[in-house]
């Protein structure tokens, strides 16, 4: 049976995914300026097999408005362009001898609104994670009760250190949601 030290540390540890799985999925909502996350996933076609972009070619942002693709391999240019295009990002890369330019339109008012209520449903559903963390924290303190080997104030003591976690991760994903929808904002 777990000690309320292991129990503690579970699931801060399940909060701690829920909040980084936000981070990454808020990196590949696009704002209004240009960043290489928002197409280091996108999927490429390269000797049958489905690869990140990232693996394939270097992204840099020469302007604010615009992203420059230059493939390590020349010859899965025209690959690059398709699966950009394919991706549903709006983005339209032109290219340039061995390299594709990409102009990053601006969002419109409506697609901003659109993205910040996504950002909103993003951290909604990774506060439920966080909660279900602590649903499962709070159940295995109660076992530890039955067990009896455990002093009652220990456990209420537990049960409030995952109260706790669960306020700080509840404030960590409502800042990411914040700053993430202010950039969407900014044109």
């Amino acid at each position: 049976m777990a000690d309320p030290d292991t129990i503690l540390l579970e699931t801060e540890e399940h909060m701690e995914k829920a909040l980084e799985y936000l981070k990454h999925e808020l990196r590949g909502i696009r704002t209004g300026r240009a960043s290489p996350a928002m197409i280091d996933s996108v999927k490429v076609e390269y000797y049958g097999s489905q690869t990140d972009l990232k693996s394939l070619a270097s992204i840099s942002v020469p302007e604010p408005t615009q992203l420059l693709v230059k493939p390590f391999d020349a010859g899965a240019i025209s690959e690059i362009k398709k699966a950009i295009e394919a991706a549903g990002l709006g983005l339209n890369p032109m290219s340039e001898g061995k390299q594709l330019r990409i102009n990053v339109p601006p969002l419109s008012g409506d697609r901003r609104q659109q993205l910040i209520a996504k950002v909103k449903k993003m951290g909604e559903e990774q506060k439920v994670a966080i909660r279900n963390a602590r649903r499962d924290g709070n159940k295995h303190a109660d076992a530890l009760k039955s067990g009896g080997k455990v002093p009652e104030d220990e456990i209420e003591t537990l049960k409030t250190e995952i109260q706790d976690l669960l306020k700080k991760y509840e404030g960590e994903v409502d800042k990411l949601v914040e700053s993430k929808s202010k950039e969407i904002s900014q044109v």
